[in-house]
């Protein structure tokens, strides 16, 4: 109405303009009913617009009183939506933070006000009852989400958290299977079914459903490339002792495409390089955990790579470990293996220098361990026992956590394999369920005589000069003192 008077008023100053420009006034006569009026045209022209403009306010004056009672139920209405939008935020809010009688109050509120999402309300009175703790009427909130198409995802959802939360795994299972089977994007339902397979061990049907997540793009291609090969080194491990020459067949591949997948998963490289090993493929075996080794060393591949040859002398077996260590020589791995090197050979003095590389790392177990092992071969004894009276009380290394006391590398239980596989899978990282455990390991600090025994006794003579005893010889007696030989290295 206001446009339509300014368009008038904006007529009617251009009239006038037009007429008082013009300079001819005019005459105008007007007849009706038996009255005559005599005016100017100007005058005429004014009085018709101006009467324009009024039949047009009135117009619109009395279709805003017709409207009157359509606008106020708009009001009404608008006001009902913004009370409905409130009792909704603050119900979720309520059943967020956990006030279960809050949440529920204003459920009951949204539930009479909000007609135009019965969704919402619905969602929101589940949760509300769950955060109350009124688990029959959360479980009935969600059954009758089942019946609207749109909502039959949030409804599975739903009561597979209510059945873990009861303890009723088959039920939970049985809603994340219909979830899955319905939409191609649960990632949810995915993730229950397979932490399902992978605590019963059934590491082939993990295998199928990484696979179906790929295929529906429920995970990108590097999560599903970092599962399979966690199933697949733990699918290796299982059939690594078994008899039938079939099932260690299987494990051979299963590990093979494990390292071949990812040569940064040193479970499955260590598996794959004993089972070709225990094949007589002692070359390809060596590939695979030098690759290994330039892309993530871990100690358990350099034990493996040692133990492929067990009948070479110290000095060939130093010269093959330094192959390794250069495919990656700036690691830390690298540093402590080329004092492992020197001590083979006994070369202390080789292996002080190669020590020094790692002062300025952190002290561990392990460290402390070596550093004795370092100062013994050096024929300083009191030192020696100086590192060892440190390393009993530094931290232990969770990679070197991976070997048993055996020396056994990646020797997991079957959940330790299940959470592996699921950790690695999501952030690629290696966990260490033996380090987790605090259980015991591979010894990281060497067996010392503990009576005190003099630096020229750890020396012996042959061909007149003096000799380091192999680093890796017999261990000690602790009955007297008197001449003694060095320490084990790491079995």
């Amino acid at each position: 109405m206001i446009r339509a008077a300014l368009v008038i008023l904006v007529v009617i100053a251009v009239a006038v303009a037009s007429l008082a420009l013009s300079g001819d006034a005019g005459r105008a006569s007007v007849v009706w009913m038996g009255w005559r009026a005599d005016m100017t045209a100007s005058a005429l022209t004014l009085i018709v617009l101006f009467a324009a403009l009024v039949a047009a306010l009135a117009w619109q004056t009395l279709l805003w009183i017709l409207a009157a009672p359509r606008r106020a139920e708009r009001a009404r209405a608008e006001s009902r939506r913004r009370q409905a939008n409130e009792a909704l935020t603050g119900g979720f809010l309520a059943a967020a933070a956990g006030d279960g009688p809050e949440a529920r109050r204003l459920a009951r509120k949204a539930g009479e006000l909000a007609d135009e999402t019965p969704g919402l309300v619905r969602v929101l009175a589940a949760q509300a009852a769950e955060a109350a703790g009124d688990v029959p009427a959360a479980r009935a909130a969600y059954t009758a989400m089942l019946g609207v198409p749109q909502m039959r995802l949030a409804g599975h959802k739903g009561l597979m958290q209510l059945a873990l939360a009861q303890g009723e795994r088959q039920t939970a299972l049985r809603h994340a299977q219909e979830a899955f089977g319905e939409t191609r994007n649960a990632r949810w339902a995915w993730r229950v079914l397979l932490e399902s397979r992978l605590e019963a061990a059934d590491w082939i049907a993990g295998l199928e459903l990484v696979k179906n997540a790929l295929d529906r793009k429920i995970v990108p291609p590097v999560v599903a490339e970092r599962a399979r090969a966690a199933l697949l080194a733990a699918l290796a491990a299982q059939g690594e002792q078994a008899t039938d020459p079939k099932v260690r067949a299987q494990a051979l591949d299963s590990a093979v495409e494990a390292a071949r997948l990812r040569p940064g998963f040193a479970p499955g490289v260590v598996m794959a390089a004993r089972l070709l090993a225990a094949h007589g493929k002692l070359g390809r075996a060596s590939a695979a955990l030098e690759q290994a080794w330039k892309a993530a060393p871990h100690p358990a591949l350099w034990l493996a790579y040692r133990d492929l040859n067990t009948t070479e002398t110290p000095r060939d077996r130093a010269r093959r470990l330094s192959l390794l260590a250069a495919q990656n020589p700036t690691h830390r791995e690298s540093y402590i293996l080329a004092v492992e090197r020197a001590l083979i050979v006994g070369d202390a003095a080789a292996a002080g220098l190669a020590m020094s590389a790692l002062d300025a790392a952190p002290l561990t177990a392990r460290i402390a361990g070596l550093k004795a092992r370092v100062a013994f071969a050096a024929g300083r004894p009191d030192e020696a026992r100086l590192w060892l009276t440190q390393g009993m009380a530094a931290p232990h290394e969770p990679d070197w956590s991976d070997l048993d006391p055996e020396g056994r590398a990646f020797a997991y239980q079957a959940s330790d394999w299940a959470r592996l596989a699921m950790t690695y899978a999501e952030t690629g990282e290696l966990i260490h369920p033996r380090h987790e455990r605090s259980e015991r390991g591979l010894g990281e600090l060497p067996s010392l005589p503990i009576a005190y025994a003099d630096a020229a006794s750890f020396l012996t003579v042959e061909g007149g000069e003096p000799v380091l005893y192999p680093v890796d010889g017999a261990g000690y007696e602790d009955d007297e003192a008197g001449a003694a030989e060095p320490p084990p290295g790491p079995v």
